[in-house]
């Protein structure tokens, strides 16, 4: 099995506290109705949050699973950025190419952009 790990930072308009509850603890909420039906929470943070996807679409055959590692902070414009740390643990014999790696970080920012949508389109959520 192999590992891929790989790092990005998205800002954001949307207020860090909003931003964390939204993605860390509302996400089992949001994501299905929002993006995809993924993930298992394994671990919540104050801060920090860090769970895994052990079974479902987003492993596509690849992978064995994948873990994130996500803190948000406030930014001073009084938004947030979000940062993420992407653990892929690929499938025996799998090789994963930088332009599937791409592919992820792109569908990961989407997948931001429409809880960000949401979020800034429902200000009581």
């Amino acid at each position: 099995m192999g590992v891929i790990t790989y790092d990005m930072e998205v800002p954001s308009l949307v207020p860090a506290a909003k931003m964390f509850k939204a993605l860390v603890l509302d996400a089992d909420i949001l994501f299905p109705r929002l993006c995809l039906k993924l993930l298992r929470m394994s671990k919540s943070l104050k801060e920090m949050a860090v769970y895994s996807i052990v079974e479902g679409d987003a492993l596509m055959d690849f992978f064995e699973s994948i873990t994130y590692h996500i803190k948000i902070v406030p930014s001073e414009d009084g938004g947030c950025i979000c940062k993420n740390r992407s653990i892929y643990h690929t499938k025996e014999g799998i090789e994963i190419s930088e332009e599937k790696i791409k592919e992820g970080k792109e569908k990961a920012t989407v997948m931001f952009k429409a809880i960000e949508a949401y979020l800034q389109a429902n200000p009581d959520a």
